[in-house]
């Protein structure tokens, strides 16, 4: 077995990964082993976007993430759940957004907010269309 010199951050580093291999296998880790996890479960990423991720983190703490790693695994998961077919997503440019929010507040509509009115608009407009569907069978039939 060889010996190897790290330093103290390296160790710090090397004792946190081994924590949450630990906590993740439920079975105690070794150095190897977090070392062969840091060599095959990394991804490399640009310095300037690891800043960009750094910088977002600082900037807005009431989002609620603490390190990159974590905001990276939920940009993950979001993209995946972006990705599939089982969802459709669409942009919304935030000023329209927030205005919208706003007027349905001020207008005292039935909607609680904007999502609130974009998925009760959805609703209506599918419930209309079942209708038109209906209507258009029937008058297929007496043709």
């Amino acid at each position: 077995m060889k010996t190897l010199r790290i330093s103290d951050d390296i160790h710090q580093k090397l004792t946190a990964l081994l924590g949450e291999l630990t906590a993740q296998t439920s079975k105690m880790q070794t150095y190897q082993d977090a070392i062969e996890a840091m060599l095959y479960q990394s991804v490399i990423m640009p310095p300037e976007l690891l800043n960009e991720v750094e910088h977002f983190i600082q900037t807005h703490k009431g989002r609620g993430y603490t390190t990159k790693e974590e905001f990276i695994r939920q940009a993950v998961r979001f993209m995946l759940k972006w990705e599939t077919a089982d969802y459709e997503f669409i942009e919304i440019p935030k000023e329209d957004y927030e205005r919208l929010n706003k007027a349905v507040k001020e207008m005292n509509t039935p909607y609680a907010n904007a999502e609130d009115f974009i998925y009760g608009q959805i609703q209506t407009v599918l419930e209309q269309y079942e209708q038109w569907l209906k209507e258009k069978e029937k008058q297929r039939r007496k043709t």
